[in-house]
């Protein structure tokens, strides 16, 4: 700077004055504008914000994840009251109740000649959930002939000794059994001669515990 400037008439103390005053008063006015630009700053980037981010998105990972449903496990009172069978519920070997069986007879021909004995099958099934236990002798599964109303022969009468015949029913396996008459009659009397049956119609059936198969109609020349 030149030396003469320093030679006016304000001297240099007030020059220097003057200077530091606007020198105060340019960053008086800088940190006034800072001020409210780093005051406003935070309005501006929290609204900005709230328009970018809208509503908050799902985590990814959370909406792959399937649904769970807890389902409280038993306790153990019921558990145990669970596993208890039925009250009434047949065991294996227990008798067989008739709902449980079907009875069946199936005569070998439909024609008997003289000299030809008529022959039968008898069939008795269990169709129950279990094995069961039933009497299947001649007076518990009787085969009985009539003609009409004329009772002929029955397996039941002249039977002697221990009849019981008792016999384990698996599940849909028959018991099977053959009956053969000799064209004789029977009836109460088991000592008197037996008389022969006439050529005629016959019906055989079977009955066991309730039980009653068809009608088996047959004849004798």
């Amino acid at each position: 700077m030149d030396p003469d400037t320093f030679r006016s008439d304000i001297g240099v103390d007030v020059y220097w004055r003057r200077r530091m005053a606007a020198l105060v008063g340019v960053l008086v006015v800088v940190a006034i504008v800072a001020w409210a630009c780093s005051s406003s700053e935070p309005e501006r980037s929290s609204d900005v914000q709230a328009q970018l981010d809208g509503p908050p998105t799902p985590d990814p990972i959370v909406t792959v994840l399937p649904t769970v449903t807890i389902t409280p496990s038993p306790s153990p009172t019921a558990t145990r009251r669970s596993a208890r069978p039925a009250a009434g519920a047949k065991r294996p070997g227990d008798a067989c109740d008739s709902s449980d069986l079907v009875l069946n007879m199936q005569g070998q021909g439909d024609v008997y000649t003289l000299g030809s004995q008529p022959r039968f099958i008898l069939t008795l099934v269990n169709i129950g959930k279990v094995m069961c236990t039933t009497d299947v002798g001649p007076r518990a599964m009787e085969v009985r002939i009539t003609s009409g109303s004329d009772r002929v022969w029955s397996s039941a009468d002249c039977v002697s000794g221990d009849t019981d015949d008792i016999r384990k029913l698996d599940r849909g396996i028959p018991y099977v059994r053959e009956v053969e008459w000799d064209r004789r009659r029977s009836g109460g009397d088991c000592t008197a001669e037996r008389e022969g049956a006439r050529a005629g119609t016959y019906v055989a059936v079977v009955r066991s515990s309730g039980l009653r198969s068809p009608k088996t109609v047959f004849h004798l020349r």
